[in-house]
C-alpha cells in the first residue's frame, strides 16, 4: 500500500474518533467509564442499570447521581434493607470483651458516628456492620492490651424512625423491625383527614449521603429513615 493510501485512511479513522468523543461532550446521558474499588462503589450514591453491582475492579459506567422512583430495576435501596445493618448515630449497641468486664458494657453511636471505648478511645461505627466493629476492637484491643481478645458486638436498640406530615401525630418512634410506610403511618396514629394515601416521600442517610425516594405503602424502611406523608390535592 502506498503512502499516501495509508496516511488517508489513518486521517480517516481520527476523524471517526473525533466526532465520537465530541458527541459524547454535549451528550448529557453519555456516562464515564471508570473501575471502582468495593470501597468506592459502596460510598458512591450512583444508580446502576444492573441488578447486580459490579465486582472490585470492574469498569462499570456511572455519572451524575439518579433518583427514582422505587422499585425500578437496580435500584440499590432495596437491597439495602436486605443487606447487613449499617450503623449509625443514635444505635445503642452491646459490647461484651471475654475476661473484660470493664469494657463489657453498652454503647451509644455518638454524632460523630462512633463509640468510645475505654483503653482504646473512639472506634468509628457509622457506615460499618456490628461485625466490621468487633474486628476494629479486637484490632486495637490487641495491639496494645489484650492478648488475643474476644469480642462480640450486638444491637440493643436501633436508631428511631421519624415522619411527619398528613398524620396525626408526627415525631420520632423507636424502629421496628420489618417496618414498611404503612406500618410507619399506622404507629403515628394514621392517616389525617387530608393526607394522600399513595403519595409518600422517605428521606435516608448513608454513608454520608442523603437520598430522597418516592415509595409506595409496602417499602421497607431502615432505622434513621424520615417518612413524609403528602398531602392530597383535591
Amino acid at each position: 500500500m502506498r503512502a499516501g493510501s495509508t496516511a488517508f485512511i489513518r486521517l480517516v479513522f481520527s476523524c471517526v474518533g473525533a466526532l465520537a468523543l465530541s458527541a459524547c461532550a454535549h451528550d448529557p446521558d453519555t456516562v464515564v467509564a471508570a473501575a471502582l474499588t468495593n470501597a468506592e462503589r459502596q460510598a458512591a450514591p450512583y444508580v446502576y442499570g444492573d441488578a447486580e453491582p459490579p465486582r472490585e475492579g470492574e469498569v462499570v459506567a456511572w455519572g451524575a447521581p439518579t433518583v427514582h422512583p422505587a422499585g425500578l430495576k437496580g435500584d440499590p435501596r432495596l437491597s439495602e434493607a436486605e443487606g447487613p445493618y449499617v450503623l449509625d448515630t443514635g444505635d445503642r449497641l452491646r459490647v461484651f470483651v471475654y475476661g473484660q468486664p470493664n469494657l463489657s458494657r453498652a454503647y451509644t453511636v455518638d454524632q460523630e458516628g462512633a463509640i468510645t471505648v475505654p483503653l482504646i478511645g473512639a472506634v468509628r461505627a457509622r457506615g460499618r456492620s456490628t461485625r466490621e466493629v468487633e474486628r476494629a476492637i479486637r484490632h486495637q484491643l490487641a495491639e496494645d492490651y489484650v492478648r488475643d481478645p474476644q469480642v462480640t458486638v450486638d444491637i440493643l436498640q436501633n436508631r428511631p424512625f421519624f415522619i411527619y406530615g398528613e398524620v396525626k401525630a408526627g415525631g420520632q418512634y423507636p424502629f421496628i423491625s420489618g417496618m414498611t410506610v404503612e406500618t410507619a403511618i399506622a404507629v403515628a396514629g394514621g392517616f389525617s383527614e387530608r393526607a394522600s394515601v399513595r403519595s409518600f416521600r422517605i428521606t435516608r442517610r448513608l454513608n454520608g449521603f442523603v437520598d430522597q425516594i418516592e415509595a409506595p405503602g409496602d417499602y421497607p424502611l431502615l432505622p434513621g429513615d424520615t417518612v413524609y406523608v403528602n398531602e392530597r390535592f383535591f
